[in-house]
């Protein structure tokens, strides 16, 4: 009887997790540990923690992919919709359950935009009318219309990212897990991907579970929030009940809400909701007071800055780009745009999707070369130097660093540059320890690269970059995918490097990234320069900000209303005046 009544109960759930816990083939640990959880139909769920708390194998266990792909221990069960996913395969699930990866590009395959987006629906036999009908109502809804006839390797990382989700949502499943669905997406299209949900869960009724590190975005759009560490459920509840303990989120390894921090400083009560409107209006209430020398000091550190600086290393006049292969009247990728990076800077170059920030920077270190204009180092222009020169001088990041890694050993992967120089062995030992070193990665050396964490990952690109001593590091988008904790330890080490007098120029999404570390910044917008300056000036300039689909973090709206303009919480404790 009881046990008819569990079965009764659970398929009146959508996913029901019960006694589950998983441990991958090879590992010491379990990735999952006893996860009792049950999710009703039609709820948002977003499920937090730091990267290795457990996500993406939780979202594995909805469609089958654990245990039929992904082998392992597996105890307990996981059921959908009543279905007990052990007992189904993949496909049986495949109406049922609609799973877009972190590693989105792995789900892409076809060779145009539509025939992606079809080739679901065409594999459930359904009538080419109403194939055609889905294809160009979800190709409309994450704005890929126009992009119906590109390859799909041709389109930028946020637009791969908008096609994988439009070729799941083809298929209209009755649950959506969205595996860190925003991390390669500009402001505009994290807020456009979050409507998405919503208007999902509004007129579907569709059950959504996300994996996401966007703490703010989350807040104003789940109905829960269930936290994982270390492969457990370490709290389960409303949005408000989990993001005000800020003290306890950082031990997780998420990003505590700056607007829970900054009324916590000053001792002001938290509001019951803490979206941002909720939270603006908690801080007007409270009104801190700001310390008019306290501030005057922050804007002569900025002035310092600039007067710190060195000559123009990377002088840019009237570049234009325009891709080989093009469509006739296709506009350039960059268009006559003019600027100098100095000796010294730390850049941040800002834009949406597309508007030509890393076709802008490839042409700094001759990956790419002008259609018109120039672009020159120390006043020789790349045109008329090889890119192995420009690699000795300037070296690059790539977004993802398993485009750049490719030994069999850490070692071998930081030597190689300097083995392409034929240095000596002595002083490549020397170069290897030295970037090893600087990257916390000592003792990594006969380790395998592609055993290591994406951070672990991204610092070994790094350190193979180092080891060359270039003037000018170019990091893209050197905080995607990492979670909290990750991204903070990447952006120590770059600013330590900056310190110790690398230029250094960032291609990046993150906003607060931004304003915490960068101190100049370039906006690019449909391929043409439309603001730069120090980072301060530039995040005053809200509206025109929002032409570029660029927003700036919470600290600085609210600072901004104030006629005043802090970049982070850490300024805005500073010029706090302390009541006695």
């Amino acid at each position: 009887m009881q046990a008819r009544k569990d079965r009764e109960c659970t398929r009146l759930k959508a996913v029901v997790w019960k006694n589950f816990s998983f441990l991958y083939r090879g590992e010491a640990d379990d990735a999952l540990h006893d996860i009792n959880l049950a999710i009703e139909p039609g709820q948002f769920v977003a499920v937090v923690g730091a990267s290795g708390a457990g996500k993406s194998t939780l979202s594995f266990t909805l469609n089958g992919l654990i245990p039929h792909f992904q082998k392992g221990r597996l105890t307990g069960t996981v059921t959908v919709f009543g279905k007990d996913v052990q007992q189904k395969k993949v496909n049986d699930m495949a109406q049922d359950v609609g799973l877009v990866f972190q590693d989105f590009e792995s789900q892409l395959f076809s060779t145009n935009v539509k025939l992606e987006v079809a080739f679901g629906p065409e594999n459930f036999e359904l009538p080419w009318q109403e194939i055609d009908e889905r294809v160009k109502a979800w190709l409309q809804n994450v704005g890929l219309e126009e992009f119906q006839d590109r390859d799909p390797s041709s389109l930028s990382g946020g637009q791969k990212q908008r096609l994988a989700i439009a070729s799941v949502l083809a298929l209209k499943p009755k649950l959506l897990s969205l595996d860190e669905p925003t991390t390669d997406l500009d402001p505009e299209g994290k807020d456009h991907i979050f409507r998405i949900a919503h208007q999902l869960k509004r007129e579907t009724d569709m059950t959504i579970i996300m994996a996401e590190h966007e703490t703010e975005r989350i807040m104003g759009a789940a109905d829960r929030v269930v936290v994982l560490d270390r492969g457990q459920i370490v709290m389960d509840g409303t949005p408000a009940d989990v993001f005000s303990q800020t003290e306890q989120l950082r031990q997780w390894g998420i990003a505590p809400l700056q607007g829970v921090e900054l009324l916590e400083e000053i001792g002001a009560p938290l509001p019951e909701q803490l979206t941002e409107e909720h939270l603006l209006e908690a801080l007007d209430q409270a009104a801190p007071r700001i310390d008019e020398a306290q501030y005057k000091k922050l804007l002569d550190g900025d002035s310092a800055y600039v007067q710190s600086l060195g000559e123009p290393l990377v002088e840019v006049k009237e570049l234009t780009h325009v891709y080989s292969g093009a469509p006739p009247g296709t506009p350039p990728a960059v268009d006559r745009v003019s600027l100098d990076i100095q000796k010294g800077d730390f850049v941040a170059v800002l834009g949406q999707n597309g508007s030509g920030k890393t076709t802008l920077v490839k042409h700094f270190n001759g990956l790419l070369k002008p259609t018109a204009g120039t672009v020159s180092f120390r006043k020789k222009t790349t045109e008329d130097t090889s890119i192995y020169e420009l690699g000795q001088h300037i070296g690059y990041v790539f977004q993802n660093p398993d485009h750049q890694i490719f030994a069999e050993t850490v070692f071998d992967e930081v030597a190689f540059g300097c083995r392409m120089q034929r240095l000596p062995e002595e002083e490549l030992n020397v170069r290897v320890a030295d970037a090893l070193e600087a990257v916390s990665l000592s003792g990594y050396e006969e380790r395998d690269p592609f055993s290591l964490t994406k951070g672990e990952r991204q610092r070994v690109a790094v350190a193979s970059v180092l080891s060359l001593k270039p003037e000018v590091l170019i990091f893209d988008e050197p905080t995607t995918g990492l979670d909290y904790r990750q991204q903070r330890s990447m952006m120590g080490l770059i600013q330590k490097l900056n310190e110790e007098g690398h230029t250094v120029i960032m291609v990046t999404h993150q906003m607060d990234i931004v304003a915490e570390y960068a101190k100049r910044v370039i906006v690019m917008k449909d391929g043409k320069l439309l603001l730069q300056g120090r980072t301060r000036e530039v995040f005053a300039q809200e509206d025109v900000l929002k032409q570029a689909h660029l927003d700036v973090p919470f600290v600085t709206r609210w600072s901004n209303r104030l006629q005043k303009t802090l970049l982070s919480v850490a300024e805005a404790k500073r010029v706090f005046v302390k009541e006695a």
